[in-house]
Parts: structure tokens; C-alpha cells; sequence
């Protein structure tokens, strides 16, 4: 079955009517391309996102109703989700031909970049503090407590569930590898960047079926590569040593 999948023709031409709305729109005083598009021309896959200002006395909430009404009315969008964030909100539309428009708004004293993908288009924007990036320790912390969670999963016969953190392992550990060398890993951006060894050991932490024995395979080649980019953790990787030694092995953790 084939799939009619949108062109870098249909995009442009929802970003043109979405900034036709801005313009028209009195409580809209700036806006900006953010994400893959915000500097250069994407690939053929790109999504379409853009950010907005929007008049501070003015509720976002109703600027949002108004501009879903035409986006469901004129390109038969779908909507997927809203996002919080602070004081902005995102909202995510699927469009025919698997076109995904990411559209959010904040009030115009909060309206500004949060990281490098932004390009003002109109308007003005104020100078925001910039997202700190994850620590190394956090984000070994966070592995080793899927791991745990992998581990006990296994033990309960939830294999499903074990599956799931299993996973987590390893994008923790791919995460790790990407901060590493200077990638930007955030939502496996660039995981396929990461040297040719790297995925390779990576792939051995897929789980290929549910039983327990490949179970607890799966999650002690994840807990190997997750040790092999602790570099940057060095001092808590070396704490919960024995643990993970423990989680690999399927003996009892000495603690």
C-alpha cells in the first residue's frame, strides 16, 4: 500500500499561509523559524515549526483556537497534542501527506531563542536564558536506574515492560556517546553520527525476542556500552560498579 507523502512544495505552501495569518493577525507581533529549518533548508523531511509573539494582555489559548479553526478548515489538520512550556505552548498538528506543523506561541516579554534553531522572521525578540544541557551524571543516573527497573522487570516476568527499560538503557548510553563528542543526541538527532564501534555495540543491546535469557543479555550489552561512555561520570559510574555488575550478571546486587 502506498502512502502519499508530502513535497517540500506542499510545506512552503502551509508556511505561507501560516505567516499570512501572522500578518493579519493584531495580536501577533513576532515570529520565527525554529528547528531544522532555522537555518538552512532542511532535507525533504523536514517539519514544519515556527514560533510566535503574541500581545501580553492577550491569552494564548484564544489565538491558538482561532488559528487550529483555519489550519482544520483549509489543510484538514489534524491536532495531536499541546505542549507546556513555561510561559509558551506548543501545539502539534498532523496534516494529509504526513506533514507535521509545530506551531507555538508565548507571550511577547517571554518571546525569544531557547537554543540555537531559531531565525527571527518579523518583529523583535528578548534575550532569554539558554536551556542548561544535561549533565553526564544525569544522564548515567538516569541509565542506571532504568537498568534497575530492567532488571527487577525481568524478575517479575514482565517481559514487555522489561523490554521498555532495556531500551532506555541504551539511549542513555547513546545519549552519553553522543555528549561525548560534541553531538547533539536529543531525540537520537544524530545518533547515527557516532563512530561505526559504537553502533555496533549498541546493536547488540537490542532486545530480539522476550525471553528471560535474551532479556538479561540485551540489558547486559546495554549496561556495557553504558559503561564504556562513562568517561564523563567517571566518579558515580565507578560507585554503582558493583550494581551494574550485579544488574549484568543476574546475581543479587551487594547492596
Amino acid at each position: 500500500m502506498s502512502i502519499s507523502v508530502f513535497s517540500v512544495r506542499d510545506r512552503d505552501r502551509v508556511r505561507d499561509r501560516v505567516l499570512q495569518l501572522a500578518a493579519s493577525d493584531a495580536r501577533v507581533v513576532a515570529g520565527a523559524v525554529v528547528g531544522s529549518l532555522a537555518h538552512d533548508d532542511g532535507d525533504r523531511w523536514s517539519d514544519l515549526d515556527l514560533t510566535f509573539a503574541v500581545v501580553d494582555n492577550v491569552p494564548l489559548h484564544e489565538v491558538l483556537a482561532d488559528w487550529t479553526r483555519t489550519l482544520v478548515a483549509e489543510f484538514d489538520a489534524a491536532h495531536l497534542f499541546d505542549l507546556p512550556s513555561g510561559t509558551s505552548i506548543y501545539r502539534v498538528f498532523l496534516l494529509p501527506g504526513c506533514l507535521q506543523v509545530d506551531l507555538s506561541f508565548a507571550p511577547a516579554s517571554a518571546f525569544g531563542a531557547r537554543g540555537p534553531r531559531f531565525r527571527l522572521l518579523f518583529g523583535t525578540s528578548v534575550e532569554l536564558p539558554q536551556a542548561p544541557a544535561t549533565s553526564a551524571d544525569e544522564l548515567f543516573g538516569l541509565a542506571v536506574h532504568h537498568a534497575l527497573r530492567a532488571r527487577f522487570s525481568i524478575e517479575r516476568g514482565r517481559n514487555w515492560q522489561a523490554e521498555f527499560w532495556i531500551s532506555g538503557v541504551r539511549d542513555q548510553a547513546l545519549l552519553l556517546a553522543c555528549r561525548r563528542r560534541g553531538l547533539d543526541g536529543s531525540h537520537g538527532r544524530r545518533f547515527d553520527e557516532l563512530p561505526a564501534e559504537v553502533l555496533a555495540a549498541c546493536e547488540a543491546a537490542l532486545v530480539r525476542s522476550l525471553e528471560r535469557r535474551e532479556l538479561q543479555r540485551a540489558l547486559a550489552s546495554a549496561i556495557s556500552v553504558l559503561q564504556q561512555e562513562s568517561e564523563e561520570a567517571a566518579g558515580l559510574a565507578a560507585a554503582v560498579a558493583p550494581e551494574l555488575q550485579a544488574l549484568s550478571s543476574g546475581s543479587q546486587p551487594s547492596r
